[in-house]
């Protein structure tokens, strides 16, 4: 009625020709004096027409390149670890997994006199989304007796599967259930293009994890649901192997050495498969981050940042970043790669295979200031460990102080410098995020630091969302 009326009085005062009342201004709105200023604030004159001529009609990329950093860095390396055939995730998430796998198979060709190896991504890809199907399923379990807005509650349906990890996730899927050579278990077309499955698998997983809130509105016991999770489990099961062919139990393997020699057959299943050819206990490497927005010599752990259900999360030392490079300048000197992840977008060369915060310059095109510092950026969701890469060489300068990295990526030959990219130090400090080294290359007062009781991280931390979400 109320409105009704208002109607009636502007149809009123329009009729006669009578101003209509201003209307309030609320505070905080622009208005048309504030509006005035910002558009007075540009003149579209001479250079700045010029700017929005050429912004406007091409790739950014291109018109920031900073051409006066070209032919500064080049891709020779005081120390460089042998490396034979660069893998290729293509359009998936599991640099994770490939990283992890790249660094254990140097053990299996060092071993073997071979050539050339590579374990099945494939195969570990299987289980760890089987295993990453039941860690939802009993999250929602747990969690029945809280609310669906509950924020624990929430993030386990927002984000019920995903292909992205870290490290941690590839040795529980490992330990469990073994390797297999890439031969036995080839990659699959949704293995190499997981979205369409990916999709696939989040819509049943929300289904059942909505059934099984159902059953325990209902009164269903623990043990009842944990039954009614196994038949979903079924499902699962058979939906990866209609996308990823299914996992051998037993294989027969042979291998030819780099003298040409041909060995005999041998029959083994995954787990014996991996404790032939990976001679390191995999508990040994400690997992460390870099992260200045909290507290160094501190242990953290990041609660579901794992796949396995009675496995371990990423749980990993806090530290700077001078003493993650001691660590990794030894690992390397002593012929060992480690697992290295980072914000691999951020001024990222792809075409020459170089990583540099000189190689985009966008605050000289727009004449804009861009300064937030690593902090700032992490706490605004404007960074975090997206990528994961092996680290395989580091180059010095003549006082030994580490001048840039290599890193063996996962993107295909053609990609980078010959599958290769090189990090700059500068870039290493603003965006390079968790490092794996074994424990023989830590100081004994880091090592200290993994008998602390770790600090628990809640799961939407901006440090550590889903790779696919950033």
């Amino acid at each position: 009625m109320k409105k009704r009326y208002i109607i009636l009085i502007l149809i009123a005062l329009l009729t006669f020709n009578l101003p209509v009342p201003a209307q309030e201004t609320k505070e905080g709105a622009i208005t048309d004096a504030i509006l005035k200023n910002i558009r007075s604030s540009i003149v579209f004159e001479g250079e700045t027409r010029g700017i929005m001529n050429a912004v406007s009609s091409n790739n950014i990329k291109n018109l920031v390149h900073n051409r006066t950093n070209l032919g500064k860095i080049d891709h020779h390396f005081a120390v460089k670890l042998d490396i034979k055939g660069i893998t290729n995730q293509k359009s998936s998430g599991r640099c994770w997994l490939f990283t992890s796998l790249n660094i254990l198979r140097q053990r299996v060709r060092e071993k073997f006199n071979m050539g050339s190896f590579e374990f099945s991504e494939n195969f570990s890809f299987f289980w760890d989304q089987f295993e990453k199907a039941n860690l939802f399923l009993e999250g929602v379990i747990k969690t029945t007796n809280l609310d669906l807005k509950d924020r624990r509650v929430e993030w386990l349906f927002k984000n019920p599967i995903s292909d992205g990890g870290v490290w941690n996730m590839a040795v529980a899927i490992i330990k469990k259930y073994g390797l297999v050579p890439k031969s036995v278990m080839p990659e699959s077309f949704h293995s190499e293009n997981t979205s369409a499955m990916r999709n696939i698998l989040r819509q049943k997983l929300r289904e059942h994890g909505i059934r099984l809130r159902e059953m325990a509105k209902r009164g269903k016991t623990i043990d009842e649901l944990r039954r009614e999770k196994i038949k979903m489990l079924e499902e699962i099961y058979k939906l990866l192997v209609f996308h990823l062919g299914e996992p051998p139990e037993k294989f027969t393997w042979r291998y030819e050495n780099k003298d040409g020699t041909l060995s005999e057959p041998m029959t083994y299943t995954p787990l014996e498969f991996f404790h032939k050819t990976v001679d390191v206990d995999l508990e040994d490497y400690v997992m460390m981050m870099n992260d200045p927005t909290r507290p160094y010599y501190k242990l953290y752990k990041i609660e579901y940042d794992r796949d396995v259900f009675e496995a371990f999360d990423w749980t990993y030392i806090n530290l700077p970043n001078d003493v993650l490079k001691k660590f990794a300048k030894l690992s390397l000197i002593n012929g060992e790669p480690m697992y290295f992840s980072c914000d691999v977008g951020k001024q990222l060369d792809r075409k020459n295979g170089i990583l540099s915060v000189d190689n985009y310059d966008y605050e000289s095109l727009y004449g804009i200031h861009f300064g937030m510092n690593k902090s700032e950026r992490i706490l605004t969701y404007s960074s975090g460990s997206t990528h994961g890469m092996a680290l395989v060489g580091v180059d010095t300068s003549k006082s030994g102080r580490p001048v840039k990295w290599l890193l063996e990526n996962s993107w295909g030959k053609g990609a980078g410098h010959n599958g290769f990219l090189t990090m700059t130090d500068r870039w290493f400090d603003e965006y390079g995020f968790r490092l794996v080294v074994h424990k023989k290359y830590v100081s004994p007062r880091v090592l200290k630091v993994r008998k602390q009781k770790p600090i628990l991280l809640h799961p939407w931390d901006p440090m550590f969302l889903p790779v696919e979400d950033r």
